[in-house]
């Protein structure tokens, strides 16, 4: 038997070990997250819903998505844990008007994450020597 083949062999095997290790915790941790759900943890479904836990029972998890609306869904169809992506709506508010107040206090200062944009072409620089509008590709110069 051919010593090559053999070492591609071994080779293979232990790829495909590592690989099926690897499933298998992502799966452990998988079941870990659902039995370890809580209500008023807010959680996105495998087919992208998203919604607050509000009770667990068994296998069923029942989710709200929006005030007064309640889904029933299976444990093994919630896909992940999610966190707010965005401030409370007092804190967002309280943190613009502290920006408001710094740029206000300089002349002709523009509010931050706004770009300036001038009205009028007379900010813009003149062409320089060479840079002629009625030159374009195709063109030749005479």
């Amino acid at each position: 038997m051919d010593p090559t083949f053999l070492i591609i062999l071994v080779i293979a095997l232990g790829a495909m070990f590592l690989m099926s290790n690897r499933t298998r915790k992502a799966q452990r941790e998988q079941l870990s997250f659902r039995d370890n759900l809580q209500p008023g943890q807010e959680v996105m479904t495998g087919s992208g819903m998203y919604g607050v836990v509000v009770d667990v029972d068994g296998d069923v998890v029942t989710l709200e998505s929006t005030p007064g609306n309640r889904s029933r869904w299976l444990k093994a169809a919630i896909a992940r844990l999610e966190t707010p992506p965005v401030a409370a709506p007092d804190e967002a508010e309280d943190a613009d008007e502290v920006e408001d107040a710094e740029w206000r206090d300089e002349p002709g200062a523009v509010p931050p994450g706004r770009i300036d944009v001038p009205d009028d072409l007379s900010s813009l620089q003149p062409p320089r020597d060479g840079d002629r509008d009625d030159e374009g590709p195709g063109t030749t110069k005479k």
